[in-house]
């Protein structure tokens, strides 16, 4: 087997165990759905403590318990707890030594708005819009997984991230707008879906491009080595934090599944 492909099996396997934990905690919803997420806020944050601020400094653990309090604390304190809360961890993390201050602080809010965005869409809005934000992101990784490696050609950034090609970001595309499509047919959602699909899959593009761009900055090749063949948490999900927040802001002003409720 080539080595462009040595990691697949694991990564396969890696993929079929998230996707079963991950499935059963979004089709339940409710108090299980949200602790996986708060559950995956603070293992994020602790991730991007550690490569902003080096793996043995004291203070990564308690940002990620930090924020994975502070999300809680907002979904379900009894009192009005504000969102500038969400603030907290971020502020926390610029006030200890790190290498790059302004960095940590941006994309520690994106992992709390990320969080934050993940919940209010499913309990809010509904399963649809969650199953179809997951289906697009990884229909797009998948896509341009393969057609990266099959088929190779121009890099996309090569300064950031050298492995992605613009036949895999291209071939993402196509398979989120097939996922909208599906939906669609399938009478889950509108025909916004159409071209919401794949600027939801840009979206997540441009997320594993930032966590990337902190990667070589930082001088690691993964956030972490918490999941076999792909990483760390933010190696996984870089891509769905940036593209629950879009959807999130989406859903605002266009209505995506105006067929679903609840």
């Amino acid at each position: 087997m080539s080595a462009n492909w040595d990691d697949l099996k694991p990564r396969l396997l890696s993929a079929v165990v998230m996707l079963v934990i991950g499935g059963v905690e979004v089709w339940l919803g409710g108090a299980p759905f949200a602790v996986l997420v708060v559950a995956l806020t603070g293992g994020m944050m602790w991730e991007l403590a550690r490569m902003t601020a080096g793996p043995s400094h004291p203070m990564s653990l308690g940002l990620g318990v930090l924020a994975a309090g502070m999300l809680a604390l907002n979904l379900w304190s009894p009192a009005a707890w504000p969102l500038v809360g969400l603030l907290v961890p971020a502020v926390a993390g610029v006030l200890t030594p790190r290498s790059n201050r302004r960095l940590f602080f941006g994309y520690a809010l994106v992992i709390m708005a990320s969080g934050l965005s993940l919940v209010i869409l499913r309990e809010k809005i509904g399963l649809a819009p969650v199953l179809w934000l997951i289906a697009a992101v990884v229909m797009s990784d998948v896509m341009g997984y393969f057609a990266g490696r099959l088929l190779g050609g121009p890099k996309f950034w090569p300064a950031i991230s050298p492995k992605k090609t613009w036949s895999g970001t291209v071939a993402g595309w196509i398979g989120a707008a097939a996922v909208g499509l599906g939906f669609w047919k399938a009478g889950i959602g509108g025909a916004d879906l159409l071209w919401a699909s794949p600027l939801v899959a840009f979206s997540g593009q441009m997320g594993d491009i930032a966590e990337s761009a902190i990667k070589r900055r930082s001088g690691v090749k993964d956030s972490s080595n918490l999941i076999p063949g792909h990483g760390g948490l933010l190696d996984r999900f870089d891509a769905l934090a940036f593209a629950a927040i879009l959807t999130a802001v989406l859903h605002l002003f266009v209505p995506l599944f105006p067929l679903v409720k609840g």
